[in-house]
């Protein structure tokens, strides 16, 4: 699979780039293409590559007056080709981090766990340990592991192990210690760190980060993005994960050609237009949204919610009293909202639970009121999670046109009658967390993500969450999935693409079964099957970002 070159080449041959030259590829199942043909009802099968532009889409009948107009021509055998998918919220440094470390999410006990942390303090012989994506409520134990734990299977070693999602952690004594987590709020004692004690930690560990090692986790992350078939992702930074170095290096990687795009924004809370731009514009950031944490994660309990957690984690308060923690006011939301509005720059937060929703659909009111609803809609702003937000918060969403980046996994993993979140909050609300169907249907754009790495990437997996969501009154339908997950992302923040057309960039994904078989296919759609969990979501095969190939999975 050889740079393509414009001059003739076999039929069936891959190219590995596409400037200078025109392709045409035929013979596929194009979604979420728009064709340039007359006919009624074809659906396109073809397109026609012009460097890093699509230049025409259409059927067999339509691609055949370009074999002798193009340089080359591929047949793509009954594949899928899809637009790359944007995920809308990503931590890229810590997604390489995680795939470079040990990964704990299969496992189903503390001792397993331990386990897996003292085969690879021998393998790193005696460096720190990153060790990940725990779920304690899958333990056996139903507990995190203590400071104690740790030491014993470290041999006294850096250990930091993040909860699945990265709201809490467990430390080895090594790593509490350089973190000087004991004095701060959320250290439980045992060596669990929630709130500020986490962030202390994090960026304990972070700031150990050489830019050699970050060029490493970074590179790990984006070529696994490519892997899964995305082509564009929304970086989330924020001073409780990482640094201003690790935001602008996460973007120039993601300007280079050959690799995913990558947006960025930072979690910041500001009062002040000039100050929000001169941030933002040193930065390199779409907005001063993502991970500023308007509260925590239900899995943590520091979610900000009305109703009490079903129990509490050590050192939480009184059980049956706890309701999380709220990390903004409306006044700072406000503030906050007036300020990036003012600046040209999209606002938002992290934002979960619904005590935390009607803070933020508070302070945005009251921004609007100020301003004008059309400029505060005008912006796109942002809310990232928005996973039980009441009927007035979802009013408040449409009317101020605040986006929805939201993660159908998490309902997969943890939502329904009987999983974490039920948990958590009861069933009855566990059901009512990520209302999908509800946001569509009140007019609210919403962009799908992963997370990652608090949910591995995977667009499919996402889309399939979205469509088989726990509570079936609120699942889209995979067409609406779908465009959540490949326009709707683009969109978001400001970028074309998204699409299979004319004058589009030459941005897109083939799919097969992953042994080089067409997966099926809605005759309507295009789309994979994705009504039935037990079906293989597509893998794929070549994706292409304006027109360079980023993963190429026979030729890798």
């Amino acid at each position: 699979m050889s740079t393509l070159q414009p001059q003739p080449q076999p039929e069936g041959a891959w190219p590995s780039s596409a400037p200078g030259g025109r392709v045409l590829l035929h013979g596929g199942v194009l979604a979420g293409a728009t064709s340039d043909d007359d006919g009624p009802g074809t659906a396109p099968t073809a397109l026609v590559l012009d460097g890093s532009t699509v230049a025409w889409v259409g059927d067999e009948a339509g691609a055949s007056a370009w074999h002798d107009r193009v340089d080359r021509v591929v047949d793509l055998d009954g594949a899928l080709v899809t637009p790359g998918f944007a995920d809308a919220h990503v931590h890229l440094t810590m997604t390489g981090q995680g795939l470079d470390g040990v990964d704990l999410s299969r496992t189903r006990s503390v001792r397993e766990a331990l386990d897996l942390v003292e085969q690879a303090v021998r393998r790193r012989r005696g460096r720190p340990v990153y060790a990940h994506s725990w779920d304690e409520t899958r333990w056996a134990e139903g507990r995190p592991v203590t400071s104690a734990e740790l030491d014993r299977a470290s041999y006294g070693g850096v250990v930091y192990m993040p909860r699945v999602d990265a709201h809490s952690a467990s430390l080895s004594t090594a790593m509490a210690t350089i973190a000087r987590v004991r004095e701060i709020d959320g250290w439980d004692g045992t060596g669990v760190v929630r709130r500020d004690a986490f962030a202390a930690a994090t960026n304990a560990f972070t700031t150990t980060l050489t830019p050699a090692d970050r060029e490493h986790h970074v590179s790990l992350a984006l070529r696994a993005a490519a892997a899964a078939g995305i082509t564009l992702l929304h970086e989330m930074g924020a001073a409780h994960l990482t640094g201003h170095d690790d935001i602008r290096a996460v973007l120039a990687h993601g300007e280079a050609p050959g690799v995913p795009d990558v947006v960025t924004y930072w979690g910041e809370l500001v009062d002040d237009a000039d100050a929000a731009a001169e941030l933002a514009g040193f930065l390199g950031v779409l907005g001063l949204a993502g991970d500023l944490c308007a509260d925590g994660s239900f899995g943590s309990f520091t979610a900000h919610v009305e109703q009490p957690y079903l129990g509490a984690p050590s050192g939480a308060g009184e059980e049956g009293h706890h309701v999380g923690f709220g990390y903004l006011g409306v006044d700072e939301v406000r503030d906050h909202v007036l300020a990036c509005t003012r600046a040209g720059l999209q606002a938002g937060g992290h934002v979960i639970g619904d005590a935390a929703l009607r803070t933020m659909a508070t302070g945005f009111r009251a921004a609007a009121e100020e301003l004008g609803v059309e400029a505060v809609r005008a912006a796109r702003h942002r809310w990232e999670h928005v996973e039980l937000p009441s009927p007035q918060v979802l009013a408040t969403m449409a009317e101020l046109g605040v986006w929805a980046s939201v993660q159908p996994v998490f309902d997969a993993l943890w939502g329904g009658s009987e999983g974490m979140y039920a948990a958590r909050l009861g069933p009855e609300r566990a059901l009512s967390a990520l209302p999908l169907r509800d946001m569509v249907d009140a007019g609210i754009r919403v962009a799908l993500g992963s997370d990652s790495p608090v949910t591995p990437l995977g667009p499919w997996a996402a889309v399939r969450a979205a469509v088989l969501h726990h509570n079936p009154g609120q699942r889209l339908t995979p067409a609406e999935a779908f465009t959540a997950h490949t326009v709707a992302g683009h969109e978001l923040a400001g970028r074309a693409g998204g699409h299979l057309r004319a004058g589009a960039p030459a941005t897109f994904v083939v799919w097969d079964d992953g042994a080089g078989t067409p997966v099926p296919t809605d005759p309507g759609t295009g789309l994979p099957v994705l009504d039935d969990p037990d079906q293989p979501l597509p893998v794929a095969r070549i994706t292409v970002v304006s027109g360079q190939v980023a993963h190429d999975r026979e030729g890798a």
